[in-house]
């Protein structure tokens, strides 16, 4: 009897068993726990600077205290590349508050002036504005007295520069002063507006401003904002509407927003906005969404010119949330092409063109530019915007 009853409730736990495993399957195999996705690492774009600016230093930097012409042996000497140069070196000096940044800008500042006929003057007055720039920035970093005395030397020869051929602006060199051009204009007007926010002189901010008018009224389409490059180039009194270079983007992005800051007026906000959303746009200045190619030589400098004006453009508080994330995926985009296609022996070695490897040798131009691409994003992801 007992025996019948313990065979019916097994009977029972069974048939619940079965019914249970029906509804519910049961797996009795020992599995291992799904592989967790790949997570990437982000990007450490100030070890990448690092690199870049290692291999500026290691393959460019002679003797002489300059930047050369390439990392083969040409030690040819351009002034405003030497410009470039020291702004890159602020950049590191800037990031990693190192002083070996300082000490080869002094040593270069040295060499490029003996290498200049021993001044800091010269014949083309766009190559002034740029070693101004730098020297002013220089100042503003270290407070070295120096610096602001060679950035006011220069302006004050700069302004020599303007004449009533063409309407106004800035000539382009000495030699052609009816010649005027944005290479010119742009980066003076830059100049003027960081002097006026830096000494509050009225005078300088009057300069910036009549600059602006002319580069604005003369050298800028008005129907897409694409800044041209100059006018009266041959003696025919036309603009070089075809000379569409990156540079000149850049510099009056620049202008704009320098006026800005000095300012507050939208309209130079507006301004800089308008021409910076035309680049990102457009298939000329950046093909797939790339900055385009435009050779070694001076060429090699326009894309890092671009690439420093719209950094800034990007990180001014009052920009659209809209545009400063276009900006700076876009600034992003460009950097990972750039760095994915640098040559590794050494590391940081970049191409004029950004999607594919050097082949030869490469310009210190080109590698100046290589170089503000991954400081700006090194800025850019110390503040998290990245």
């Amino acid at each position: 009897m007992i025996h019948s009853k313990i065979s019916h409730s097994m009977g029972a736990l069974l048939s619940l068993l079965l019914l249970c495993s029906c509804k519910e399957p049961v797996d009795d195999a020992i599995t291992k726990p799904p592989t967790p996705p790949v997570v990437a690492a982000p990007a450490n774009w100030a070890a990448r600077a690092d690199s870049a600016q290692a291999a500026l230093r290691q393959g460019f930097f002679t003797a002489s205290q300059y930047y050369s012409k390439n990392n083969a042996g040409d030690n040819s000497f351009n002034y405003w590349w030497q410009a470039h140069g020291l702004d890159v070196l602020l950049d590191g000096y800037k990031r990693t508050n190192h002083a070996d940044y300082l000490q080869q800008a002094n040593q270069l500042q040295v060499g490029a002036k003996a290498q200049n006929g021993n001044t800091y003057l010269n014949e083309y007055y766009d190559d002034m504005e740029w070693q101004a720039l730098a020297c002013l920035r220089a100042f503003e970093l270290t407070r070295d007295p120096a610096y602001k005395a060679t950035a006011t030397l220069l302006w004050t020869d700069i302004k020599t520069g303007w004449n009533e051929q063409q309407g106004g602006g800035i000539a382009w060199k000495k030699t052609q002063r009816d010649y005027k051009n944005t290479p010119a204009n742009a980066p003076a007007a830059i100049l003027a507006a960081r002097l006026y926010l830096l000494d509050r002189n009225p005078d300088d901010l009057l300069w910036a401003e009549k600059i602006y008018r002319w580069q604005k009224a003369t050298l800028v389409d008005p129907n897409t904002g694409l800044v041209w490059d100059g006018i009266n180039r041959t003696g025919d009194g036309q603009v070089d509407r075809n000379w569409r270079f990156t540079y000149c983007q850049g510099v009056y992005i620049g202008a704009g927003l320098a006026l800005y800051q000095a300012t507050n007026r939208q309209e130079y906000l507006t301004d800089a906005t308008r021409t910076a959303n035309f680049v990102l746009g457009d298939a000329d200045m950046a093909p797939g969404g790339i900055l385009k190619n435009e050779n070694a030589g001076d060429g090699g400098l326009f894309k890092g010119i671009l690439v420093r004006y719209l950094g800034l453009l990007a990180v001014e508080p009052n920009v659209s949330a809209t545009n400063r994330t276009s900006y700076i995926n876009f600034l992003k985009f460009n950097g990972e092409a750039a760095w994915k296609r640098g040559a590794r022996r050494p590391p940081g070695l970049f191409n004029t063109n950004w999607t594919s490897l050097p082949q030869g040798p490469v310009e210190s131009s080109t590698q100046m530019s290589g170089v503000m691409l991954l400081e700006v994003l090194a800025s850019l992801q110390v503040r998290n915007l990245l």
